[in-house]
């Protein structure tokens, strides 16, 4: 991909990127899909206790949606530790995610408009944070979900102080 950096054309090749998230992206998310399935496991055994007549017909689907659902709380995360990848040089952020579909991007410095941080009331308990990037691409913002609050606010101010001293207008 060649970005135009005023007079000179740099070169930015789409490859993976080098840094894995931090370790603790793992519990996270895992804690998500865990809450994700108990609410509603929660929900159809309380009735169940509390209406007799169809505690079976309230079971059943509590089974059917806990099995996958602790199932996917405990693979899943693991398998998306593995994926998802980011770094940050002096010419791109580079960025991948994906579950079936894996998908690398690639923002170069010249298209950056904002960088944000966020920090969920699930993130902080596990002290990470996820750092968007908002770049003049219809494809939308890059975000980097699952970095350590102090790495992710390095990151941002990384990001802005390259920003600041890269040349172009980000559209």
């Amino acid at each position: 991909m060649l970005v135009d950096q005023g007079d000179e054309k740099a070169v930015v090749r789409l490859r993976p990127p080098r840094h894995p998230l931090d370790r603790r992206a793992v519990a996270w998310w895992r804690t998500q899909l865990l809450l994700t399935t108990a609410v509603p496991v929660g929900v159809l055994v309380l009735l169940a206790v509390l209406i007799a007549p169809a505690r079976f017909w309230l079971l059943l689907p509590a089974v059917v949606i806990a099995v996958p659902g602790l199932l996917a709380g405990v693979l899943l995360p693991l398998w998306w530790y593995k994926v998802h990848r980011w770094e940050v040089t002096d010419d791109a952020v580079y960025v991948r995610t994906g579950f079936f579909w894996m998908e690398g991007r690639i923002a170069p410095m010249s298209r950056l408009q904002t960088v944000d941080t966020m920090r969920g009331p699930v993130q902080r308990v596990f002290g990470l944070t996820t750092v968007t990037v908002t770049t003049a691409s219809a494809k939308g913002a890059l975000k980097v979900k699952g970095l350590d609050h102090a790495t992710a606010a390095e990151l941002a101010e990384r990001l802005a102080l390259v920003t600041q001293a890269t040349p172009g207008d980000a559209t």
